[in-house]
């Protein structure tokens, strides 16, 4: 008998250990990369896990909870602004803080204080453009990257601020032409899975694979076949095929 419960122990521990109920940003690019990528990282543990989008302050407010059991990315700093989680200590993803203007417009933008002067759309909830816009008098909050976007493209806002990645796929899916990211981005910014506290003992496991396929290149891998995929969906669903979408589209194709 003593040699069964060790038995059934050692397998509870290594085999099936899920699902895992993980929440993600909703209508994020990068977060939508997330989806397909943080999955395999549990595979690897073989554990299986769910990803529900949400709004990022919902999903915030469902993990701190303890009603799900982590965010599969944000910053740095959303660890700083949450103890009820954990960081796991490997990034896994980038992402850019990029302005987009309108392409006949005068915005000069030569310092993220420089934001200041302007009227901000930004989505709300997400927190590195919380953070880059902190205390600024004239920022507007929208629902998705699309809606920023249209602000600006309709002349109501000066800047939409948003991940690179996910500003140029989401002006493609829209067919917004009008609208075209500034010279440089602001910040380059790591991203991070976080586990709720409670969830902790994954934390020295998840990293080991992140580090495992980070130093065998696995992970540049999977992150570009999620990127392709990701991208290549919302090009088929643009009003315009852009520059973007037929590099894409043609990287597919070979």
């Amino acid at each position: 008998m003593k040699k069964f419960l060790l038995l059934l122990l050692l397998w509870s521990n290594n085999v099936f250990a899920g699902p895992l109920q993980f929440v993600s940003i909703n209508y994020l690019i990068e977060q939508e990369v997330g989806r397909l990528v943080l999955p395999e990282v549990y595979r690897k543990l073989n554990v299986s896990i769910v990803i529900t989008p949400y709004p990022g302050k919902r999903a915030q407010q469902l993990v701190r909870s303890g009603k799900r059991h982590g965010e599969i990315m944000r910053i740095y700093s959303y660890g700083d602004e949450n103890p009820h989680t954990i960081r796991v200590p490997t990034p896994y993803y980038t992402l850019e803080t990029m302005a987009f203007v309108r392409s006949d417009s005068h915005v000069d933008l030569q310092s993220e204080q420089d934001l200041s002067n302007y009227k901000i759309a930004k989505v709300r909830g997400v927190k590195h453009t919380n953070n880059i816009t902190k205390g600024m008098s004239e920022v507007e909050d929208t629902d998705t990257t699309i809606q920023a976007l249209n602000l600006v493209s309709k002349g109501l806002a000066d800047v939409a601020l948003t991940n690179r990645i996910d500003g140029l796929v989401k002006l493609a899916q829209a067919g917004i032409e009008n609208v075209v990211p500034h010279q440089s981005s602001f910040r380059v910014l790591e991203l991070y899975h976080y586990v709720h506290k409670d969830q902790q003992h994954w934390v020295n496991k998840v990293d080991d694979v992140l580090r495992r396929m980070t130093q065998s290149g696995e992970l540049t891998v999977l992150i570009k076949k999620a990127e392709n995929q990701v991208i290549s969906q919302h090009c088929r669903q643009s009003a315009v095929v852009t520059e973007l979408c037929r590099q894409y589209l043609s990287q597919e194709e070979d």
